[in-house]
Order: C-alpha cells, then sequence, then structure tokens
C-alpha cells in the first residue's frame, strides 16, 4: 500500500491530524516532526516506507493542520496529547521516528510507556548537552532570565528567512532543496497565535534539557533498537549529540549525511534505506 491517507481524530477534545500510510500488519512506524514544521516533512520518506511499514505521522498540536490548544502549550502537554492520540488509533506497540520536536515527544512517551517503544530512529533527534550547538545561546538566555526583552529576541527564530536557513544551512547544493517545505512552513507560522505558541515551546525546550538524564536513564535500562541518522552539518543539533548514543545503548547504529537539520529534504531515500535494513534486522532478531 503506498496511497497516504489524510484523517483527523478528536483527542482531548482537539483535532489531530495525521497522514497514514503501509499496511496494517506491517511493523508500525510513529513519525515526529518538529520545529516549525508538520506532518509534511515526511511527505518522501512515506512512499519508500509504506511497503515495509505500516506508518502514521500526527501533526503535534498547534503544529501544520492539527488545532491549536486553549491554555498555552508545554512539551509535556503536547507528549500527554500524542500518547493519548495512539491510544485512539489502537496502537499499543511501535518503534518511533523522532527529528527535532519530536525527539523530547517521543522520548516522553518512552519514559511514560517503555513497553511500548519497540525501536527509535533518531534524524537530528537531540538528548544530550553536547548536541546542543551555540545557536542554542539566545534561547538559553531565556531560559536564564525569562523577560520580555529576551522573549522578544526570540522572534528572530520565527522570521521567514530563518526557516529558509533551518532548510538551507549545510547543504551543499541548495539547488537540491524545494521552496516547497520552508513555504508551507512560514505560512503556518504567520497564522495568528501561532508566534505565541512558538515562543513559549522556545522557553519550554529547557523543560526537555532537565530530562535528558532521564532520557539517557531510560536508554541505558531498556537498550531500545536505535538507529541515528543525522544531518552533519545541522546547525543546532551536533554530530556529538548522535555519537553520545552509543554511550547508552552500545548497540546503537549511528550513520551522518552530508546534509543540514532538514536531512530528509535532500537525504529521504538513503534515510528510507538506512531504515529498511534497520526494521530487517529488527524483524531478524524478532524472529530468532
Amino acid at each position: 500500500m503506498t496511497s497516504i491517507q489524510y484523517r483527523s481524530a478528536n483527542v482531548d477534545g482537539s483535532k489531530i491530524f495525521y497522514r497514514e500510510a503501509g499496511s496494517p500488519d506491517a511493523p508500525r512506524l510513529l513519525l515526529l516532526h518538529g520545529f516549525p514544521s508538520a506532518g509534511h516533512m515526511f511527505r518522501d520518506l512515506i512512499p519508500l516506507l509504506a511497503d515495509r511499514a505500516h506508518m502514521i505521522a500526527p501533526d503535534l498540536p498547534g503544529f501544520g493542520n492539527s488545532q491549536q490548544p486553549e491554555g498555552g502549550c508545554t512539551f509535556e502537554r503536547i507528549a500527554d496529547t500524542i500518547d493519548h492520540f495512539t491510544e485512539i488509533v489502537g496502537w499499543t506497540r511501535y518503534a518511533v521516528y523522532v527529528f527535532d520536536y519530536g525527539a523530547p515527544t517521543g522520548f516522553r512517551l518512552a519514559l511514560k510507556h517503555p513497553e511500548r517503544i519497540l525501536a527509535i530512529v533518531s534524524q537530528n533527534g537531540n538528548a544530550y548537552e553536547e548536541g546542543l550547538s551555540e545557536a542554542w545561546n539566545t534561547i538559553r538566555a531565556y531560559w536564564e532570565k525569562p523577560s520580555p526583552e529576551n522573549r522578544e529576541a526570540l522572534r528572530a527564530f520565527l522570521k521567514p528567512e530563518m526557516t529558509i536557513r533551518q532548510y538551507t544551512h549545510g547543504v551543499p547544493d541548495v539547488a537540491a532543496v524545494s521552496p516547497d517545505g520552508y513555504s508551507l512552513d512560514n505560512f503556518y507560522l504567520s497564522r495568528p497565535g501561532a508566534d505565541d505558541l512558538q515562543l513559549d515551546l522556545l522557553g519550554d525546550y529547557k523543560s526537555n534539557v532537565a530530562l535528558y538524564p532521564a532520557f539517557q536513564k531510560y536508554f541505558r535500562t531498556y537498550k531500545p533498537p536505535l538507529l541515528a541518522v543525522w544531518g552533519k552539518n545541522d546547525p543546532f543539533f551536533l554530530p556529538a549529540g548522535a555519537e553520545a548514543f552509543k554511550r547508552d545503548i552500545p548497540g546503537a547504529v549511528v550513520r551522518f549525511f552530508d546534509t543540514g537539520h532538514f536531512a530528509l529534504e535532500t537525504h529521504a531515500g538513503e534515510i528510507a534505506a538506512a531504515i529498511r535494513d534497520f526494521l530487517a534486522e529488527l524483524a531478524t532478531r524478532a524472529a530468532a
């Protein structure tokens, strides 16, 4: 099944939009996107894996076509919503693909339900201090002093040119990056209320960093099969963050690609091939 279905679910009174593809009998893979994107970031990957996996890619609350939550948004609230979403669609055992904001979301799910997580694919999805670059300094300043001035400084991350930079920085051939992705993301960022939601989340990201020791303890305790596929030129999440997984999960597989933050924009084929090999290895282990 290579066709993609576009659906929505009512989760705690809010609409969560999602893409779904693949046979229901295939291994399940939950795809969690990052900032400032949505499930559309998986548009090239999904057709490449639809014969091998049953995939669901929800738009996180307040992102893409999912409803913006009332009363503000935190990463804990996002994770709770996605947790309830998986239960509504009947997923109780699955692998998870995490990227950027999707990483602390997926890792929170793992802390809450370690028995549900069969494996992890991390594409520039960080869980280690050494993975954070100096590009976080302005955001860290707001964590340390949440003043109006420091909050206002974060608006630079919401500008259209910054979105384009996230897609193109570190890409050897910028002509390989379609404008469709960043143009759609900039549309999402321009909607009423989107700026405050995103500023809130940039501020709340410190709660994810505070959970890094808990995430790492989960890795050490449960040692989930993990594949890291990393754009090595990412200006936000450094290669050291990918290598660090091997410290807690010695069997982790780490692969680097000569591209930037949104690695799927240029290397969907190579990343899909790595995931296919990874899923095949998991199947072999399960059959042994």
